[in-house]
């Protein structure tokens, strides 16, 4: 058990990080997530409210649809990512980190205007996630299955479990195909998690969601969102999630960040396209990467080297069994992560750039972008 944004957080459950991992991708594994943030958005004014802090736009959610977002800041950084709900017309639900919950609660806060009503209710809605391949057989079996939302991420429906009412959401943190995000009181949460762990869901602790989430390629905000290991601010669109969390440019609607974030766009897609850019919008780009012939996990602030220049930074680093075995039964590992890195490394007919990772006590390791994420 660790300290996490004020919670006291398993970093791993009896069976460990790689068994819990492991269960995730073949079974089904089950989070307590109840420490992100939880705000309620009502009124009217709710749409066009969020409209102008959110990069996303919520006029695009029809009611059961749910997107991912940033909250941007002018200069194109982000001051959190985190995800929409949109329950009713009116009606909205915003899931954010749980170490910026109260700066983001102040900065949405200060800048509505208009007939809404905001209210945290962190304390008062829980939150667990079921991820993996078995998580719909097993929650068929809690809930009424005609009462779940339909296939396809982004959906999220109304049921109930026992007495108490449930939000089903089809979104998630894993990579997972099927995957669910659970909301309830706590009370009605608690009574869940036990029949599901019943069922044969494996509780997953922060350890294995870390080396899920960097499988999946998936930014963490404070690693590769917010500032980089020497204090810069990274562009939302350093990350190739931002062409999903930010809408597309054009039209007349105004939102916190729209101009930076639109030059970043235009960068991210010339180089995407192989051409050149001297810009100083996007320096660097996070790329995931992987170490091949060693077992030694990468770890974020690690220097990456291309040749002898120095080319960016670890941001979050991990070991991750490969689904092999060794001749001892034991599962193979190989060492992930995502990398800052400067924009100019683009793969190249040749292969990906090879690179080199040093640790504080100068160790090395080498270790390639992996193809198509860059």
């Amino acid at each position: 058990m660790v300290d996490f944004a004020g919670w006291e957080m398993p970093v791993q459950y009896r069976s460990g990080i790689v068994a819990e991992h492991l269960a995730t991708r073949r079974n089904a594994g089950l989070f307590d997530v109840s420490h992100m943030g939880r705000f309620r958005l009502r009124g009217p004014g709710a749409e066009t409210a969020l409209g102008r802090v959110l990069t996303n736009d919520p006029a695009a959610l029809a009611p059961g649809r749910a997107h991912y977002t940033f909250i941007a800041n002018e200069r194109g950084g982000a001051e959190d990512d985190a995800y929409l709900y949109r329950l009713g017309q009116d009606d909205f639900l915003l899931v954010v980190n749980a170490s910026n919950r109260a700066h983001d609660f102040d900065w949405i806060g200060a800048r509505l205007a208009g007939d809404v009503r905001l209210e945290d209710e962190s304390e008062a809605l829980a939150m667990i996630a079921l991820q993996g391949p078995d998580s719909e057989r097993m929650l068929e079996g809690m809930v009424p299955a005609v009462s779940l939302p339909g296939d396809g991420r982004n959906r999220h429906a109304e049921t109930r479990f026992e007495d108490g009412d449930l939000l089903v959401a089809r979104t998630g943190y894993t990579g997972e195909r099927v995957c669910f995000e659970l909301f309830a009181g706590p009370d009605t949460i608690e009574r869940l998690w036990t029949r599901l762990v019943a069922a044969g869901a494996a509780p997953v602790g922060l350890g294995a969601r870390d080396s899920l989430r960097l499988q999946a390629g998936l930014p963490l905000y404070g690693h590769e969102l917010g500032a980089d290991p020497e204090g810069i601010e990274i562009p939302i669109f350093a990350n190739a999630l931002a062409r999903f969390g930010v809408r597309r440019a054009g039209g007349a609607s105004e939102y916190v960040g729209r101009a930076a974030l639109e030059r970043q766009r235009e960068v991210r897609e010339r180089l995407r396209r192989g051409e050149a850019d001297a810009s100083p919008v996007l320096p660097r780009l996070v790329a995931p990467i992987a170490v091949s012939g060693g077992r030694r996990p990468l770890r974020a602030g690690q220097k990456v080297f291309h040749g002898d220049v120095h080319a960016g930074y670890v941001t979050s680093g991990t070991s991750v069994p490969t689904g092999l075995e060794d001749p001892s039964g034991r599962p193979e590992m190989r060492p992930i992560g995502l990398a800052l890195v400067d924009s100019a490394l683009r793969h190249r007919g040749d292969g990906p750039p090879r690179l080199r990772v040093v640790d504080t006590r100068g160790n090395e390791s080498e270790a390639e972008i992996v193809t198509g994420n860059l």
